[in-house]
């Protein structure tokens, strides 16, 4: 995955967990914006090496972070109720015949 980058590393010092963590968070909001599913996001990261830990904590940043980001519901939804009137049964032909010598 080279989207995910490690100046540290660069360095000689290894990137601290949290930014490692935010990077793939930042990584999987971006795809799931281009329209990629979170299963496939996933395994693209497995088949990467990435430790399945590290996956799920930055999904879980991410969906975090998504749902501040989303807007709040103002108004609450209204939900209309209608009852339809009841169906009447069809007469087969015999039983109008014998309703007619009732």
């Amino acid at each position: 995955m080279s989207e995910i980058s490690y100046d540290n590393q660069k360095r000689g010092k290894m990137p601290r967990q949290t930014d490692y963590i935010q990077q793939l968070a930042n990584y999987i909001k971006r795809n799931l914006a281009k329209g990629y599913t979170l299963d496939s996001l996933k395994t693209s990261l497995e088949q990467q090496d990435y430790s399945r830990s590290a996956i799920e904590r930055a999904i879980q940043l991410a969906n975090e972070q998504l749902s501040k980001q989303a807007p709040k519901m103002i108004e609450k939804p209204v939900i209309k109720v209608e009852i339809e009137p009841p169906i009447e049964e069809k007469k087969s032909l015999w039983q109008k015949i014998k309703g007619w010598f009732e």
